[in-house]
């Protein structure tokens, strides 16, 4: 038997799904060999993603439907330049976030970190919209669990709301995929454009169907008002589970508004029905400012970068309504250059509280005098944050606010140069904490009064590749938005 390259595709998902039972089996026997397994897993995942990468890259896109069966009915798979890249990102991500915490786990928090990445990964490979809410769901209950493992009731009641949020967020959007269905009798997203065009965009079962789906997947990604579950999720969840989500789930999230607004309505749904894109421009400039004032008000590190993220996913929103390839392209680059540098800043903080304790900005003061290199990284990140050169943080908002110049949008353009404004001030503040404030402590002590405490080498070198890689994405940003122009180029 042999494999063609689009058999990679099913395997990408069901790798991490049929490993998860590997952990639990492992446990059983051998505590020790539950997580080397687990890892092992993931470098094998990063592998895959590579590897359809690569094929995509010389050959094209890939799609697959599992068992041979019509895609307007079976589970169709795809990958294109956006999707692959997107399926890379969640594999690093997940494996870089899941080694930066080396603390002992037992068996179901490697079987839960496997079914996390599978249903991250389906969302970003699948093709159609119900399976889209499957692999939503897969990860969403996966999410809830690790966050509960934090244990205590903190972790408790913010898994609580974190269900409960997403089970809202999720009924939303099924509704919204059983609207499309009613309007055009498939879920396949290659056959709802036309069907959907033919049904009449301006139909109120079309748009009801686009308004469910929208507002399912912003609670998902955390926009004001509906990013209440957020802060409290990422400050209660374990260290590595809080860098895993923050890199990557509402990047996922994000990833699906972008793909079912342009992949599934198209630009002309927006043509039609100009009153939407009014809607989601607005609410994304709200989210814009909203997270950035509650972010300049967060006292604790963990709550600010959470904040933080609900204002950077308002601007990858402004730019998906504001519908030009420029606008577009740019949101593309937000997306991956706010999951690597907010990843890196969610495992700095969980290794500088692992070191020394620390949590709160002020706790910050001085600590650069501890640790000069992983103090020079954090600060690169926060500068990606604020969207300053030569960072990718800064290609990505030039490119949203020349969107905005282009297509006449005077007032996106300002809440853009409003968002580094309020960014600046926040993370200037945690930068400032860093270098200039003056230590309560005197230097770093062991918790047994021993030998002074110092951050894990392999965590703080992780917090070093992230900052690395901002501006190493930042200075070729060129690269960047021509391997993603043949997809949004087939957009727009």
């Amino acid at each position: 038997m042999t494999l063609d390259a689009a058999d990679l595709l099913p395997l990408l998902v069901a790798w991490p799904l049929l490993a998860a039972v590997g952990p639990l089996v492992l446990a059983r026997r051998w505590p020790g060999a539950a997580q080397f397994g687990t890892a092992l897993v993931l470098a094998g995942q990063v592998a895959l993603a590579g590897l359809v990468l690569a094929v995509v890259a010389t050959d094209g896109p890939l799609s697959y439907v599992v068992g041979g069966i019509p895609a307007a009915f079976g589970i169709g798979l795809l990958a294109d330049r956006l999707s692959a890249a997107l399926a890379l990102l969640v594999a690093v991500g997940a494996l870089g976030a899941f080694l930066s915490d080396r603390s002992t786990h037992d068996g179901p928090y490697g079987s839960l970190w496997l079914l996390l990445v599978a249903g991250l990964t389906g969302v970003v490979v699948t093709a159609d919209l119900f399976n889209l809410y499957v692999f939503l769901e897969i990860s969403g209950l996966a999410a809830y669990a690790l966050v509960a493992h934090a244990r205590g009731t903190d972790a408790a009641l913010a898994a609580l709301k974190y269900l409960l949020a997403g089970t809202v967020g999720a009924t939303l959007y099924l509704l919204g995929v059983g609207y499309a269905f009613v309007a055009t009798g498939t879920l396949a997203m290659a056959d709802l454009g036309p069907a959907l065009a033919a049904a009449g965009h301006d139909s109120t079962l079309v748009v009801a169907s686009f308004a469910l789906l929208a507002v399912g997947l912003a609670v998902k990604l955390a926009l004001f008002p509906l990013h209440t579950w957020k802060p409290d999720a990422y400050s209660a969840a374990p260290p590595a589970v809080a860098a895993a989500l923050a890199a990557l789930g509402s990047t996922v999230a994000a990833y699906a508004l972008v793909r079912v607004t342009y992949g599934v309505y198209g630009a002309a749904f927006f043509e039609a029905v100009p009153t939407v894109r009014t809607v989601l421009l607005a609410a994304a400039a709200a989210s814009v400012v909203a997270g950035g004032v509650l972010a300049l008000r967060a006292t604790d590190v963990r709550r600010l970068l959470a904040y933080s993220s609900v204002s950077q996913f308002g601007l990858v929103a402004l730019g998906v309504g504001l519908a030009s390839p420029t606008a577009l392209t740019g949101a593309l680059v937000t997306l991956v250059g706010h999951a690597v540098a907010k990843g890196g800043l969610f495992v700095a903080a969980g290794t500088f509280d692992r070191a020394y304790g620390v949590r709160s900005v002020a706790d910050y003061a001085g600590l650069a005098g501890r640790t000069p290199l992983g103090a020079f990284a954090v600060a690169a990140l926060a500068v990606s944050l604020v969207g300053l050169p030569p960072t990718v943080g800064f290609a990505g908002k030039w490119l949203l606010a020349l969107g905005a110049v282009e297509t006449g949008q005077w007032a996106v353009a300002a809440v853009v140069v409003l968002s580094t404004l309020l960014s600046l001030a926040y993370a200037g503040r945690l930068v400032e904490r860093l270098y200039l404030g003056e230590s309560a402590h005197g230097g770093a002590v062991a918790a047994d009064g021993g030998l002074p405490a110092r951050p894990d080498t392999l965590a703080l070198s992780l917090v070093v590749a992230s900052a690395a890689l901002v501006v190493a994405l930042g200075l070729g940003a060129g690269v960047l938005t021509d391997w993603f122009a043949p997809v949004v180029e087939g957009w727009l």
